[in-house]
């Protein structure tokens, strides 16, 4: 695959010294280039707020433009003084461009169309190099990445015994077959709750565009067979999360509410100590399939020897299966109507199992796979009635999305925990029986929540949509997740100001940033090498690989500076510094199939 030219292009072996090992240049600027029309802007670090003079150059170092930087002045973000360069006014394609101020010179780019198509493949691909179950073909992948299938046969029983709390739990009779999906990270876990979110921008993706990734446009082993390669992709993770739930007429011991008062972050039923009560669980799903203990880096997934395990049942999960086997239902009808037909029924059990049992909560109390607590499930009953809403039509679910405090409420960007959002984007475009007054108030909460990040922009240097303070864990993510939001203000309006901040949102992420690291494996420069991965883990032992292409880091994480390598950072970079390119640094450069969700949605926008 073509990829842009100025890519530093991850073999199996670390990157060999050149560009990438380089200082990097005081000018700030996306690695890989512009789009004609777009937005061009550039951000140079500076001792001071004097103006300079700036000049863009061509491959041959003739000057097709001049000017002189805006001063923005000191950013609290990065903790730089900051100044502006916008060349917006160049249009011409070609290859090799630089700025060049006070006598340094920027990281060469390109304008030129379709400029984020191998962005778009190459982040959808992350997902199959994810599957878990199957062989990953050297034919498709290359032979640095290619390896054998990791559990290729899961069929596991429930957790039973003491975990970290001290609280017994009983196992559960039955085993189920979970084999396939997608590890969620860098480790070897499989989780429904995260499956839930990536699974959905996915298919939002190929919702809004469904020629987006036409059959044979990814390297993955379903190409060729008559259907979109990203819903191939998608059906993949599709089907282990219906495998995750519980058979009918299966009952379970679980902690169930109502609780005592919590302090934020804490699940519920942690606040007292919580006996487990017999319950028909029929219908919802389990949390999570994963390790007793964790595994060490680098432990490749065919080389895992832990113990498997399913984790409890959870509300919030079988909410995630509801939406997901609804939003299912809806696309593969017509492609698919059997597979349609499957995800429906699994979707109103899942639906009905979770309305029987409204307050059974993750806990993190068992090591070896992360929690995924959380403490607030309207948001999910919201989501999971607007998916079988547009799919059904029927007014039952209509009912509980009125009854719900979300419908209608300010948009924020969605994430695991907060999945309300991916309701309201679901009635604003896919639901056809709902009111077009509804529709219409809807579409306006995402238009007000487009302009409060766009607003956002004005608060930070680098003029990203987001705000300017305390960066959170996965921060380029939670920036992404905006971006999307800005795309479909843009698709309801056509307003330039939108794409100009999605476009913002993408130049930050490969490379306008005070660290001119593009976070992007594969594109730009100074590209992300060493993720925190077991598999891609060339640091650690120079038999395994580096990332493919295409894999999104984590991003800047000040607020939850918990590994050994951020622990060192902490109170000593700004918000926007406190990053590492360290495979160590799982809190810093983790990767994750929810924050490779949203690049690809971004990206394809972008081509579109």
């Amino acid at each position: 695959m073509m990829r842009a030219i100025f890519a530093v292009i991850v073999t199996s072996m670390l990157a060999a010294p050149g560009i990438a090992d380089t200082p990097a240049p005081p000018i700030d600027l996306n690695q890989l280039g512009f789009e004609p029309s777009d937005a061009k802007v550039a951000i140079l670090r500076a001792k001071d707020s004097l103006p300079l003079d700036w000049t863009l150059v061509d491959s041959a170092g003739h000057v097709l433009l001049r000017g002189k930087t805006q001063a923005i002045g000191k950013d609290g973000a990065s903790g730089e003084e900051l100044q502006r360069i916008d060349f917006s006014a160049v249009e011409a394609p070609g290859e090799g461009y630089r700025l060049i101020v006070a006598g340094a010179s920027s990281d060469a780019f390109a304008i030129r169309k379709k400029l984020y198509r191998p962005l778009a493949k190459d982040a959808a691909a992350f997902f199959y190099h994810q599957r878990a179950g199957v062989p990953i073909e050297a034919k498709l992948v290359g032979a640095g990445w290619a390896r054998p299938a990791g559990h290729a046969r899961e069929i596991v029983t429930c957790f039973a015994g003491t975990d970290e709390r001290g609280l017994k739990w009983p196992g559960c009779s039955y085993r189920l077959d979970v084999t396939g999906g997608w590890y969620d990270a860098g480790d070897h876990g499989k989780y429904v709750v995260n499956g839930g979110i990536a699974l959905w921008t996915l298919l939002n993706a190929y919702e809004r565009r469904p020629t987006a990734f036409a059959d044979g446009s990814l390297k993955i082993p379903e190409a060729g067979n008559g259907v979109s390669d990203l819903l191939d992709e998608a059906r993949y993770e599709m089907a282990f999360l219906l495998r995750m739930q519980v058979p009918q007429g299966m009952h379970a011991k679980l902690p169930v509410g109502p609780f005592k008062p919590v302090k934020p972050g804490q699940s519920p039923w942690e606040a007292d100590a919580a006996d487990l009560d017999d319950i028909d669980a029929g219908g919802m799903a389990h949390q999570k399939v994963a390790d007793r203990f964790w595994t060490a880096l680098p432990t490749p997934p065919q080389d895992d020897r832990q113990e498997r395990l399913l984790y409890p049942p959870t509300t919030a999960a079988t909410l995630n299966l509801a939406a997901t086997a609804a939003q299912c239902a809806r696309l593969w009808r017509g492609v698919d109507d059997g597979f349609a037909a499957r995800c429906r029924a699994a979707a109103e059990r899942a639906w009905r199992a979770a309305l029987r049992n409204p307050q059974v909560y993750a806990t993190n109390s068992f090591t070896g796979s992360g929690g995924y607590g959380d403490t607030q499930l309207s948001d999910e009953f919201y989501w999971a009635a607007a998916e079988l809403f547009a799919t059904t039509g029927e007014a039952a679910y209509l009912e509980a999305l009125r009854r719900s405090p979300h419908f209608g409420a300010q948009v924020e960007e969605p994430g695991w925990p907060s999945t309300a959002t991916l309701g309201t984007i679901t009635l604003a475009i896919a639901a056809p029986k709902l009111p077009a007054a509804d529709v219409k108030r809807l579409r306006g909460a995402i238009l007000d929540a487009a302009d409060r990040f766009l607003a956002n922009s004005k608060g930070n240097g680098y003029g990203i949509p987001y705000r300017a303070s305390d960066y959170p864990w996965g921060s380029n993510s939670a920036l992404l997740n905006r971006a999307m939001l800005l795309g479909l203000a843009h698709d309801f309006t056509g307003e330039a100001k939108y794409r100009a901040g999605v476009v913002a949102t993408i130049d930050y992420l490969l490379g306008r940033n005070p660290l001119s690291q593009s976070y992007v494996s594969g594109f730009g420069a100074r590209a992300m090498r060493n993720p925190h991965h077991r598999f891609w883990a060339h640091s650690l032992d120079a038999r395994l690989p580096g990332p493919p292409p295409g894999v999104l880091s984590g991003g800047p994480n000040s607020t939850a500076m918990s590994d050994d390598v951020a622990a060192k950072m902490k109170g000593k970079c700004a918000p926007q510094k406190c990053w590492a390119d360290d495979i160590r640094a799982y809190a810093l450069n983790e990767v994750a199939i929810n924050w490779n969700a949203p690049l690809v949605w971004v990206a394809a926008w972008l081509d579109s």
